[in-house]
């Protein structure tokens, strides 16, 4: 039997060296490949950093990716940093102290037991033997393997981990920027693109005489379909942005676009189980639904870039920098080597928005400046409108229950439009100025994430609950011509929505308490666990008849049925529009290593998931996106965030779980359950807006 392996971000960089540093005196330097995207991620790595070494966690700086010195891990996606870079560095954290102690001990005479650790310090019996950390550094042989077999310290210990450090970050956002869009060089050039008004569109003419006449001081930039404004002054660029409608005509091509091959709808049978209680006549067939959904970043996307002695540095907050470089270097014919994307935060964004498109937007324009520094701004029109959408998807279930009044048959089927399209998915660029340049390089093959990765289309399709006869299916619709890719828990959102809601519904046929009637069905301790604390916090009470407009509702699932538990129960008032009054959240996340920046992941995506329910939804026309900003794609605003209560189910001898993520689709179906409790009738499809409702009381009333 083997043994366990290594994470796979060691797996791919094995030297110890490529992770930490001690050169900078009294400072512990560390490379992730993980970014910070405003979920505080840096500094719970750092706090497991710390706790392994014993130092001061203000010792420890977590460096920016940056792919020319970072290990390569991947997109920071999917809930994983802790899970896998935080496992990844606990180990190199350990091996160093090993490292360091073992020439400690060639030093001292002493063995290597002997010596303990004080903030660097290294002492015997409680005395100090003139040696610390960055004295002995260059005596440790960095280039070796990380073995999987270091001895880390144990929980129980710790003193770090597990406490709700500050982060400095924040503070240093608010009084001296260090976002993105702060960023600028001397002798920089503005940059704002033309985009294609729907994919794929073909640039017929420029009126450049008019436009030379009209903004004297900004340069047209064209190749094939991509096209750019370009001057000193981001004034003048901007407002050049905005009337370019009136210099520019697009024009479709047909022949450019043909709807990509899906792959073949998969199938599984989940369960299939002889009960003896044969299905009666107490059933549901529902479909669910939601809409497109734009990722909603306040600030837009930015990026820079620079060009020098055939060398192309590009500054984005991408989530993933090295996939993004191999995409960068593919579409502009350079070596990969000669490529260096730097990570720099942004406003915030969970999944894939427009900040890939403008990193390539801007290394297209500075290697046609050569020597010149690019700054290329998004307008808001394009963030809402032209970077990649949360899918457009449907799911539909079909479930029955026995004689014993439990679910005797479930049947789930998923369609939705592809979730997952980041630079490199499918060997694909997947950037918009890169089918500007080539159309060709539109993806001509989609496939769903794998189901080793959480799947995308397929996330929490497979209820959590013991069903005897479960039965899912999923299938990929690439008609429309709209880029859809990641959004934060990408098919979870809808399934567990449409799972929780079917559920409510067979409760209320079985004629039992919604709680109730979930318990009946899980074997997951952890799960009950959550769900029945959910239901004390909130003081549920079974049998609430509900309707006049106030109802309650109750959500909960494991993401990716392998992440974080998390049980939800909305309050909510129905009148003109639906009011979330109050949010109760239970969650189990295993150890916490940072308590507070879990409570803000959580709470954070719960009202993002209340946006989406509540509000959101990207307005389509004949496959075409029309142009949005705040007024016609409205967000949740600060004075309707609810009250939210959270609780945790700490055990510290479970390891860390994805919690990032963990919220979305438990609490929109809470939300959901609780409005139709509210109004007496089931709610399927998002978003719950008043128009929505108004029209399902009609056609009800008819």
């Amino acid at each position: 039997m083997s043994g366990p392996s290594l994470p796979r971000s060691l797996q791919d960089t094995p030297q110890l060296g490529r992770w930490i540093s001690f050169a900078a005196p009294g400072k512990v330097q560390v490379r992730t490949g993980k970014v910070e995207l405003g979920q505080g991620i840096l500094v719970a790595l750092a706090q497991i950093v710390a706790e392994e070494l014993e130092v001061a966690l203000e010792r420890v700086e977590v460096l920016p990716a940056d792919t020319l010195l970072s290990p390569n891990e991947g997109f920071t996606a999917g809930s994983q940093s802790i899970e896998v870079s935080g496992a990844a560095l606990r180990l190199v954290a350990a091996q160093s102290r090993r490292a360091l102690l073992r020439v400690a001990a060639t030093r001292s005479g002493h063995r290597p037991e002997e010596i303990s650790c004080h903030d660097g310090l290294l002492r015997v019996d409680g005395t100090d033997i003139g040696l610390d950390f960055w004295t002995l550094a260059p005596e440790v042989d960095w280039t070796e393997t990380i073995d999987i077999r270091t001895t880390v310290r144990p929980s129980r210990d710790y003193r770090i981990a597990g406490t709700s450090a500050r982060r400095g970050d924040v503070l240093q956002r608010l009084t001296a920027g260090g976002f993105i869009h702060d960023m600028a060089f001397d002798g920089m050039r503005h940059a704002r693109i033309v985009r294609q008004p729907f994919r794929l569109a073909r640039l017929a003419s420029i009126d450049r005489e008019r436009f030379a006449r009209r903004h004297p001081k900004v340069a047209i930039l064209q190749k094939v379909d991509f096209l750019a404004f370009v001057g000193a002054d981001e004034y003048c660029v901007h407002a050049a942005h905005d009337e370019a409608e009136a210099f520019v005509e697009w024009t479709p091509d047909p022949g450019r676009k043909s709807a990509a091959n899906a792959p073949a709808a998969v199938r599984t049978e989940v369960r299939k189980v002889q009960t003896g209680h044969p299905a009666t006549n107490s059933a549901i067939r529902a479909r669910y639904s939601r809409g497109y959904i734009a990722h909603g970043s306040i600030g837009p996307s930015c990026a820079l870039a620079h060009f020098v002695d055939d060398r192309l540095t590009v500054w984005s907050h991408s989530q993933g920098v090295f996939a993004l470089r191999d995409q960068i270097a593919a579409c502009l014919g350079l070596h990969p080597s000669n490529v260096r994307v730097i990570h720099v935060p942004g406003a915030g964004c969970y999944g894939h928005n427009g900040a890939d498109d403008a990193a390539l937007d801007a290394a297209i324009v500075a290697c046609e400046l050569k020597g010149t520094p690019v700054r290329v701004q998004w307008s808001r029109v394009d963030e809402l409108s032209r970077g990649p959408l949360g899918a457009a998807m449907a799911t539909e279930i079909e479930a029955a229950l026995g004689s014993d009044g439990s679910v005797s048959a479930w049947k789930l089927s998923v369609v939705s439009a592809p979730q997952a399209q980041r630079p490199g998915t499918g060997g694909y660029a997947n950037l918009s100025s890169a089918e500007a340049l080539d159309p060709a390089t539109a993806p001509r093959q989609v496939e769903d994430l794998p189901e080793l990765a959480g799947g995308g289309a397929s996330r929490n399709a497979t209820a959590l609950y013991d069903f005897p006869d479960h039965e899912v299916s999923v299938s990929l619709d690439t008609r429309s011509p709209i880029r859809t890719s990641s959004l934060r828990s990408l098919g979870a959102h809808l399934n567990v929505f449409a799972i929780e809601c079917a559920m409510d519904e067979l409760a209320v046929i079985a004629g039992l308490d919604p709680i109730a009637f979930r318990l009946r069905h899980l074997k997951d301790n952890r799960c009950r666990a959550v769900l029945n604390e959910v239901a004390a916090m909130s003081g549920w009470r079974p049998g609430d008849a509900g309707g006049e407009g106030h109802g309650r509702g109750v959500g909960v699932a494991r993401y990716k049925n392998k992440g974080a538990w998390l049980a939800a129960v909305a309050e909510v008032t129905v009148d003109e529009a639906v009011r979330i009054e109050r949010l109760w959240l239970c969650v189990d996340a295993g150890r916490l290593i940072n308590p507070q920046g879990a409570r803000a992941q959580i709470e954070g995506g719960a009202l993002q998931s209340a946006s989406w329910t509540l509000l959101e939804s990207v307005p389509v026309a004949e496959g075409r996106v029309l142009p949005l900003n705040w007024s016609n794609y409205p967000i949740l605003r600060f004075s309707d965030v609810p009250e939210i209560e959270t609780r945790f189910i700490i055990d510290e001898n479970e390891a860390p779980l994805g919690a990032g993520e963990a919220a979305q689709g438990p609490v929109s179906a809470a939300i959901g359950n609780a409005v139709s409790h509210a109004l007496g009738m089931r709610v399927r499809d998002l978003p719950l807006t008043r128009e929505r409702l108004t029209q399902l009381l009609l056609s009800d009333q008819a």
